[in-house]
C-alpha cells in the first residue's frame, strides 16, 4: 500500500507540474515583456528630458537675443525720434525762410515800383526844365522880387534836382540791398533744403533699421512661442511617460504577484468547471463588447482569456466572477456590458465563440490578458488586440 500511495502522489505531482508549466512560462514572458517596456519607457523619458533641456537652452538663447534686439530697437527709436525732431525743426525753419523770401520779394517789388516812379518823375522834371529852360530863366528874372529872390529860386531848382538824384540813388541802393537779401535768403533756403534731404535720408535709414529690428524681434518671439509650445508638448509627453512607467511598474508588480501565485498553484481542466445557467449569455455579450468588430478568431481569443482565468487558481473560479472582477474588463466599468446584456447585443458569431471557449478551444494558448496594441508590448496579435 505504501508503494502504491507513493506512486499516486508522484502521479498527482507530475500532473500538477504539467498543468502549471505553461502558465508559469507565460507569466515569466509577460514579466520580461513588462520589464522591457519599462526600460523602453525610461529611455523615452530620458530622451524627452533631453529634448526639454535642449528647448530650455534654446529659449534662454532666444530670450537673450530678443532682449538684445529690444535694446537695439530702443536705441534706434531714440535716434529716429531725434532725427524726426530735427526734420520737424528744419521744416519749420524752411517754412519761416519761405515767408521771409516772400516778404523780401514783396519789398523788392515795392522798391522797384517806387524807383521806377521816382525815375519817371525825375525824367519829367528834367525834361520840363530843359524844354522850358529859357522861359524859366525869364520867369526867375522877371518874377523875382529882387536879386536875392532870384538866387533863392535858382537854388530851389538846384536842390530839387539834387533831391531827385539822391532819391534815385537811395532807391537803387535799397533795391540792391533787397536783391542781396533775397539772394542770401535763397542760398540759405537751398542749404536748408539740402540739410532736410540729408536728414530725411537719415530718418528713412533709421526707420528701415527700426522695422528690421522689429521684424527680427517678431520672428524671435514666434520662435520662442513655437519652442515653448514644443516644450509644453514634451512636458505633456514626459508626464504621460511617467504615468506609463508608473502604470507598467504597477502592472509588473501585479504580474509578479500573479506569477508567484501561479507558481504555487495549479490549473484546472475545462472538464472540472461547472457553468451557471447564464454564463453563455454573459460571455457572448462580453465578447460582443470587447471584440464584436474583430475577426471570429479574435472573438474566440477573448472567450479563451476568460476561460483561462476561470481555470487558473489565481483568478475567480466562475465565469461571472472573472468577468465582474474589479477593474479587469472595461465594458463592465463603462456600463456597455450592462446595456448589451439588457438588449442582448451578442451576435451569432459571439455565441459560437462563447461555445467554443467554454468547450476548451483557444486561439491564444493560456494567455490571461489582452489589450489594444501599445509600443513595446509583445504577444500574439489577432485583429486589433494583443494577447499575452
Amino acid at each position: 500500500m505504501k508503494g502504491e500511495e507513493k506512486k499516486s502522489i508522484a502521479a498527482i505531482m507530475a500532473a500538477v507540474l504539467l498543468t502549471s508549466a505553461f502558465p508559469m512560462t507565460a507569466y515569466a514572458d509577460k514579466i520580461s515583456d513588462l520589464e522591457d517596456q519599462i526600460n523602453q519607457r525610461r529611455e523615452e523619458k530620458e530622451e524627452t528630458e533631453n529634448e526639454i533641456s535642449k528647448r530650455e537652452d534654446e529659449l534662454e538663447e532666444l530670450n537673450e537675443t530678443t532682449e538684445g534686439l529690444k535694446g537695439q530697437l530702443n536705441t534706434l527709436n531714440a535716434n529716429l525720434t531725434e532725427v524726426s525732431n530735427q526734420l520737424e525743426d528744419l521744416e519749420s525753419r524752411i517754412q519761416a525762410k519761405n515767408k521771409e523770401i516772400e516778404q523780401t520779394e514783396a519789398e523788392l517789388e515795392e522798391a522797384r515800383r517806387i524807383e521806377e516812379e521816382q525815375y519817371a518823375a525825375m525824367k519829367k522834371r528834367i525834361k520840363f526844365m530843359y524844354e522850358k529852360r529859357d522861359y524859366m530863366i525869364l520867369e526867375l528874372l522877371f518874377g523875382s522880387s529882387g536879386f536875392s529872390d532870384f538866387l533863392n529860386r535858382s537854388e530851389y531848382i538846384q536842390k530839387l534836382s539834387r533831391y531827385d538824384r539822391n532819391k534815385l540813388e537811395e532807391f537803387k541802393s535799397t533795391r540792391q540791398s533787397i536783391e542781396e537779401t533775397e539772394s542770401r535768403l535763397q542760398e540759405e533756403k537751398e542749404e536748408l533744403d539740402e540739410l532736410r534731404a540729408s536728414v530725411k535720408e537719415e530718418q528713412n535709414r533709421f526707420a528701415g533699421m527700426v522695422n528690421q529690428a522689429a521684424g527680427k524681434i517678431s520672428s524671435y518671439q514666434r520662435e520662442i512661442s513655437e519652442t515653448e509650445a514644443e516644450m509644453l508638448e514634451y512636458e505633456r509627453q514626459l508626464e504621460e511617460q511617467k504615468n506609463d512607467i508608473a502604470q507598467l511598474q504597477e502592472q509588473l508588480a501585479e504580474e509578479r504577484r500573479l506569477s508567484q501565485l501561479a507558481a504555487q498553484s495549479a490549473w484546472r481542466d475545462i472538464s472540472e468547471i461547472t457553468f451557471a445557467e447564464g454564463d453563455r449569455y454573459l460571455l457572448a455579450n462580453l465578447i460582443y463588447c470587447e471584440a464584436g468588430n474583430q475577426p471570429y478568431e479574435g472573438q474566440i481569443a477573448v472567450g479563451a482569456v476568460v476561460m483561462n482565468r476561470v481555470m487558473s487558481s489565481v483568478f475567480p473560479d466562475t465565469v461571472a466572477g472573472v468577468i465582474y472582477q474589479n477593474r479587469q474588463f472595461s465594458p463592465v466599468a463603462s456600463g456597455r456590458l450592462a446595456l448589451a446584456l439588457a438588449e442582448n447585443h451578442a451576435t451569432d458569431a459571439c455565441y459560437r465563440a462563447a461555445d467554443a471557449a467554454m468547450a476548451g478551444n483557444t486561439t491564444v494558448g493560456n494567455c490571461l490578458f489582452f489589450r489594444t496594441p501599445i509600443e513595446g508590448l509583445s504577444g500574439q496579435q489577432i485583429g486589433g488586440h494583443i494577447f499575452y
